[in-house]
């Protein structure tokens, strides 16, 4: 058996370009549904992780897909917004905590959420570089935030202005990065995060702008009624917190009307979670009540009826290329019939030629699943950020 070994082993590395053609096939063949059935599940689990932690989310009435993925992994969505008064309606009923979310605005592409501190004692957040929020126009980013922009503590973060051609949109702010959070291996790790009131000031509902003296800045003032001064658009307004002009920045209107995104709801227990759902459940109500949890497995249902066609294709593919490579193994054994001639004129017996032809294909299948397997391994440590990248 060792003299049939050493005669495929001479043979395959004799006919490289063959061999590595034929191990790369057989493969790709494996690897396929592999790939598919590992990204599937490392899909599934991903969903469900966070879903599990996040017992109910409530906001405008709408799309419940939107509402989850938006509230949960900080997509943008067209959402309409609900108020702080909601938010402090559901707060005063005393059945659960109520964490608002703002997710309209990015910096340099990572979205920003502006949120309450008790956000990040919900996903046990924890701050490794700097401190958490302190004041208007502070920041804390996520883990992968600070590696693809190489920002750190004092650094400054500037948004995006949602239409560049629009002038009387929001205004982008610079924002101080006072914080990095420990890696959480969730969409926190790509997100920055805001106080509610800086989330606003990006908005436009509130800024700050240089005091206006109505007798040395007259170009400044629209009008003048007794102790009372209106100023006008050409009033220069500040785009980034400092300390100095921490105090000019105010809000135009009722903090119970600003807008928010969506709520997390964190119900005290059982009982409350029903009753908020009851109070809610009505068609009168403009806010909706969901639970993540079924919208996700609603999501998955239909991620894994597209999988059985991505199976059936797989089993075509895998099918094709069997016949394929069976094509070439003919082949080749019409090419090397003379080969066979010669060996069985040495005195090898038909029985060992055929060995010789099987061991090969042992060698090459043997080959493949060392490919396929070192792969796989590669591949599990970066799947989970490769399903984030494309899918989440």
């Amino acid at each position: 058996m060792s003299g049939i070994f050493r005669l495929t082993i001479r043979y395959l590395l004799y006919n490289k370009l063959k061999t590595i053609t034929l191990v790369l096939c057989v493969s790709l063949s494996i690897l396929l549904p592999v790939l598919l059935q590992l990204g599937v599940a490392q899909f599934e689990r991903d969903l469900m992780a966070r879903a599990n932690t996040t017992p109910l989310v409530a906001g405008m009435k709408g799309s419940r897909f939107d509402l989850a993925l938006q509230s949960m992994y900080f997509n943008q969505a067209d959402l309409e917004s609900t108020t702080m008064q909601e938010v402090e309606t559901i707060q005063e009923t005393g059945y659960a905590l109520s964490i608002p979310l703002a997710i309209r605005f990015t910096a340099q592409g990572a979205p920003i959420v502006g949120t309450s501190l008790d956000y990040f004692e919900f996903r046990k957040l924890n701050v490794v570089k700097g401190t958490s929020l302190q004041r208007l126009g502070d920041c804390v980013i996520g883990s992968n935030v600070a590696k693809r922009l190489q920002l750190k503590p004092g650094d400054r973060l500037m948004s995006d202005p949602l239409n560049v051609f629009d002038l009387s949109g929001n205004y982008p702010l610079q924002m101080r990065v006072v914080g990095v959070l420990a890696r959480a291996h969730s969409p926190d790790d790509d997100a920055v995060f805001v106080d509610l009131k800086t989330e606003w000031i990006i908005s436009g509902i509130g800024h700050g702008h240089q005091s206006i003296n109505a007798e040395t800045d007259k170009d400044l003032v629209l009008q003048k009624e007794g102790q009372s001064t209106v100023a006008n658009a050409a009033v220069p307004q500040f785009n980034e917190v400092t300390e100095e002009n921490l105090a000019s920045f105010h809000f135009h209107g009722e903090i119970d009307s600003f807008p928010v995104t969506s709520m997390i709801l964190i119900p005290n227990d059982p009982k409350s979670e029903v009753l908020l759902l009851g109070m809610y459940d009505t068609k009168e109500s403009s806010i909706q009540l969901i639970r993540p949890v079924e919208i996700v497995n609603e999501l998955l249902q239909l991620v894994f009826r597209v999988k059985q066609l991505f199976d059936a294709n797989t089993l075509l593919v895998s099918i094709s290329v069997g016949l394929l490579l069976t094509l070439v193994f003919i082949l080749s054994l019409r090419l090397r019939q003379r080969e066979r001639q010669t060996m069985f004129q040495l005195g090898c017996s038909r029985s060992t030629i055929w060995k010789l032809q099987l061991t090969e294909l042992c060698f090459i299948f043997a080959a493949s699943l060392i490919v396929v397997s070192i792969l796989t391994v590669v591949l599990r440590v970066y799947l989970h950020q490769l399903m984030r990248f494309w899918f989440i």
